[in-house]
């Protein structure tokens, strides 16, 4: 038997660069070899948008477009949506009860996110939010996912899930799988403003949806060595963030880009032209596949439908198997 895929994106806007190399292509390559399941996590990502659930709404199929547009086959994976499977709510609960407060406290992806979104919940964090870890376990353990593809800040949460699976298993039985996190070849991509991380929240992604106009006005805005002011002073590549994007997208030109940055012989302004042509050209036939299903949605609906259903039939075999081995199987 094939082993199981879980992994997904919380529909809080479309889906960037730094995702389609963290987790997106490495789903694509797997989906030949796992039974996969790809979930869009509208619950979960209520836990900060509570007061704003359009935006939520607004953006399930548009991550669904996304996961299509990258390579996604239906035929071999089941996309479906967390809201639909009533299972996992029911297992998030079941586990609640074996995760301390203080653990969820410490978890630095817990903390990095709360750093960011402070705003939001000015010193009062809501249940909900604290435990999204719980609620990522659920997900994933549904399933009983033996792979997770994530970005490398979800390292610390992946552990977790794996504590939870080996706490449930040491009071009520074996039940779940102890999953694996598998990271992307580029697990961390910068933001165009320099930041470490590429985020939908912090405003400086690139999108995959992004039409070339807009791709050019991004990366015209990208931060650059800031040393390198004139278009002949020598650069130093490796504190350049668009120099860090010309390691994924100019491969072929790379080692000529580095050197004529370092001598002063290429300009800011002609290597971010470089790089948004490249990134336009790479993008091309993602943008057409998500074309091709922008405009059959009805085909997209039927995808969803399909991929629900799996997901409830696995999710229905597992809570099974939960009940009889707490023993609440009346």
């Amino acid at each position: 038997m094939k082993k199981t895929i879980l992994t997904g994106d919380r529909p809080t806007g479309p889906l960037h660069i730094g995702h389609l190399f963290g987790s997106l292509n490495a789903r694509v390559e797997m989906q030949d070899k796992y039974e996969t399941y790809i979930i869009v996590a509208d619950i979960q990502a209520l836990t900060d948008n509570f007061n704003t659930p359009e935006k939520v709404r607004n953006n399930v199929f548009e991550v669904i477009l996304d996961n299509l547009a990258v390579g996604i086959d239906p035929n071999k994976s089941n996309i479906f949506i967390q809201s639909m499977i009533p299972e996992i709510a029911e297992l998030t609960v079941l586990f609640s009860n074996l995760v301390t407060v203080s653990r969820l406290q410490r978890n630095p992806t817990v903390k990095q996110e709360l750093a960011e979104k402070a705003h939001i919940f000015k010193g009062n964090i809501t249940y909900g939010f604290l435990g999204y870890p719980v609620s990522q376990a659920a997900d994933i353990l549904t399933f009983r996912a033996d792979v997770v593809p994530v970005g490398e800040d979800q390292l610390p949460v992946i552990e977790q899930v794996r504590e939870i699976a080996d706490k449930f298993n040491s009071i009520y039985g074996q039940v779940f799988p102890k999953p694996e996190a598998v990271v992307g070849s580029f697990s961390r991509i910068k933001g165009l403003d320099g930041n470490a991380k590429m985020s939908k929240s912090l405003n400086n992604a690139i999108y995959i949806s992004d039409p070339k106009e807009i791709i050019e006005k991004k990366v015209r805005s990208a931060v650059t060595d800031p040393q390198k002011i004139r278009k002949d002073d020598k650069g130093h590549p490796d504190v350049c963030t668009v120099y860090s994007y010309h390691k994924i997208f100019s491969k072929s030109q790379d080692l000529e880009i580095r050197t004529n940055c370092q001598s002063g012989a290429l300009g800011c302004v002609d290597c971010k032209k470089c790089l948004s042509n490249n990134i336009v050209e790479y993008l091309a036939p993602i943008q057409e596949r998500r074309r091709y299903y922008s405009e059959r949605m009805d085909v997209v609906k039927d995808i969803v439908a399909n991929g629900n259903k799996a997901a409830r039939a696995k999710a229905k075999e597992t809570m099974d198997l939960v009940k009889k081995a707490i023993g609440i199987n009346y």
